[in-house]
């Protein structure tokens, strides 16, 4: 009988392995045969268990390589070759942690220019949402070069790449995020249903969505009953051409969502550009970059069709860079014309960029693009109502419903357990801040749930802080963002973790903030300080304490990176503080060495002190001498 054997895709060319810890290696055979695994010198034997799953360790590797990982059972074998040993992280969360390099606009661009001769390698865990844990991961290794980072993780990315040039080690990243996603989800059932919040909702939904007719519908079905279909168009050939007459269409600056113009509903919207093309473009095949559409296009040039991505109801497109060749035959010197038509069907829509992919230019490189940003024409085919998923608690869910309890736990993270990590980044909140009250507790049981089921013990566990976002403020009492930061800085009461200040590098209007370098590098700092021990500011100040000092307040920090700043200014802004009657006032906040002390005229018995708290403090400006932005923070529990 041929004996068959099967690796997960974790296994693979262009793997790395953590070093200097036992090196884990999994998969599946025939029942009760002997495997064995060799890796450069070094070799292991085991037997496979009934089902024919097996599971050795081989010992610790010093930081190096390529090596061939070869696995033999009976006469099977299978190989993965050029694989690393270095450090190896998880990165994980919702959409700023899955948003891509090449959707940074010019910084993915210096990004991409930079990265040709990176050691860094990520594994794209597949987005799936089955019943039950599955065992394989369903990715593939990819080697940083010019093009491949298009589509990393840009914080995963940014994050390798500090640590690898301090290290001088190759970094493999297992990103596995999935936008809109609640802590929840990511948490694993035995984790949930030990905690008294969490509890009652996973049972409720254990208890509805087996049921005849509940939940258990594939994909297609769910979809067809949560979202409207495109309704079809009979406007091609009308709308699509050179000749349409789009004089009385209203226009929109492009890139943005349609719904940043007021129209608050999911649907089919048209686009046109009019554009002068040199003389010596005509004839030339041309490279046409629209950036990301949100969420299914068509695209013409002159009237004919030249490109189309995602089709049906799929979300996956929503970000995806969309880049499409014109045919030379299609290309006039002087006036020419392209149209987009847009649908979406859930959430927001539109042709949303960034700018800086968003040119035209000859295919072979012989002009210089033409940004096709700006003012564009566009009229509304179809208008289906707005649509939004359903609500993450909400019934029923099930298979198609990522938000589902413990459901990413087992088809995203739970595929990668056992695989030797040397920790974790995350970057998740912006969907529980509906539920601030209970994001510390969630959070911390999240990390716990996580070292448990890994085995190697108090991993290093970095979070990224809630961005700056929406209206500008300086100051917001029931800012329900200021709470869920507030509750990501209590998680770090746990052992060997860290967080990444980015209150300064949001985006008012832009849930998905461009600069995930900063953030990136940021969680690197303090790995590499707190983790590697690297000499350095680990963090931006954060809240140790205060002294109640007759009519002022003075307040202490940690991390203070040889001294505090008030960046750009002499004193420090957003500070608010409040006497019994817990009334905030604004306050006059000087620096004092490594402390800050507050006080105002208008408070003559202060009890607490707040800093910018709000959703966006935008301008907040109390920093450490080493660059970092401190924490917002209130001193009071009120």
């Amino acid at each position: 009988m041929t004996v068959k054997i099967k690796l997960p895709s974790l296994f693979s060319d262009h793997a790395v392995l953590q070093h200097g810890k036992p090196i884990p290696v999994w998969g599946w055979t025939d029942p009760d045969t002997k495997v064995r695994v060799t890796l450069g010198s070094a070799n292991a034997e085991t037997r496979s268990a009934a089902d024919g799953r097996f599971l050795l360790r081989l010992p610790p590797f010093a930081p190096g390589g390529p090596y061939t990982l070869a696995v033999q059972a009976g006469k099977a074998s299978a190989v993965a070759k050029d694989v690393m040993v270095g450090e190896v992280w998880v990165a994980s969360g919702q959409s700023n942690m899955e948003w891509s390099v090449s959707n940074c606009g010019k910084q993915g661009e210096e990004t991409l220019a930079k990265s040709a001769d990176s050691q860094v390698r990520m594994f794209n865990v597949a987005r799936t949402t089955r019943y039950g844990r599955q065992a394989d991961a369903g990715g593939v290794w990819q080697i940083a070069g010019r093009d491949t980072p298009a589509q990393f993780s840009a914080v995963g990315f940014h994050f390798a790449d500090k640590i690898q040039k301090a290290l001088k080690i190759p970094v493999g990243i297992l990103h596995a995020s999935w936008g809109g996603t609640i802590v929840e989800a990511w948490t694993s059932r035995e984790a949930l249903v030990e905690s008294p919040v969490t509890r009652a909702w996973t049972e409720r939904y254990e208890g509805c969505v087996h049921l005849p007719g509940h939940a258990i519908m594939d994909p297609a079905a769910f979809r067809a009953q949560n979202f409207p279909a495109d309704p079809g168009t009979k406007r091609p050939a009308a709308w699509a051409g050179a000749d349409c007459d789009d004089s009385d269409w209203a226009t929109t600056e492009l890139p943005r969502h349609w719904q940043a113009d007021g129209h608050d509903f999911s649907g089919v919207f048209w686009f046109r550009l009019h554009l002068d093309l040199p003389a010596a473009w005509k004839g030339k095949a041309l490279e046409l970059r629209l950036g990301g559409i949100d969420k299914m296009d068509i695209t013409y040039f002159n009237g004919s069709k030249v490109g189309a991505t995602g089709k049906g109801l799929e979300e996956t497109h929503w970000n995806v860079l969309r880049r499409y060749t014109v045919p030379g035959r299609l290309v006039r010197a002087g006036r020419n014309v392209i149209a987009v038509r847009a649908f979406s069907f859930v959430h927001g829509g539109g042709m949303i960029g960034p700018a800086e992919t968003m040119s035209i230019a000859p295919a072979d490189g012989s002009g210089a693009a033409m940004s096709l940003a700006g003012t564009w024409r566009f009229a509304i085919e179809h208008n289906l109502g707005k649509t939004l998923l359903p609500r993450s608690q909400a019934l029923p869910m099930g298979p198609e419903n990522p938000n589902s309890p413990y459901m990413l736990y087992d088809n995203m993270i739970c595929p990668l357990i056992p695989y030797a990590i040397g920790g974790a980044i995350w970057y998740q909140g912006e969907s529980n801040t509906d539920n601030t009250a209970n994001y510390r507790g969630m959070m911390v049981n999240l990390i716990r749930d996580w070292r448990r089921a890994w085995g190697q013990g108090n991993f290093p566990f970095l979070m990224v802080q809630l961005a700056n976002y929406m209206e500008a403020s300086p100051y917001q009492e029931g800012s329900t963002w200021a709470r869920l930061r507030e509750a990501q800085s209590q998680a770090l009461a746990e052992p060997a973790t860290g967080m990444a200040v980015a209150i300064d590098v949001g985006d008012a209007k832009d849930i998905h903030p461009h600069d995930k370098r900063s953030v990136g590098e940021r969680l690197a700092q303090w790995a590499l300080v707190e983790h590697f021990g690297r000499p350095g500011a680990a963090s931006g100040p954060l809240y140790a304490g205060m002294t109640i000092e007759s009519s002022r307040i003075r307040i202490r920090f940690d991390h203070v990176g040889g001294g505090l700043i008030a960046k750009g200014q002499r004193t420090v802004s957003h500070v608010m503080i409040a006497g019994l009657g817990r009334r905030f006032m604004p306050a006059k906040a000087v620096i004092e060495g490594s402390t800050l002390v507050v006080e105002s005229p208008e408070v003559e018995f202060p009890v607490a002190v707040r800093y910018a708290w709000a959703d966006n403090p935008e301008g907040c400006n109390l920093y450490n001498r080493a660059g970092l932005p401190a924490s917002p923070f209130r001193t009071d529990n009120w």
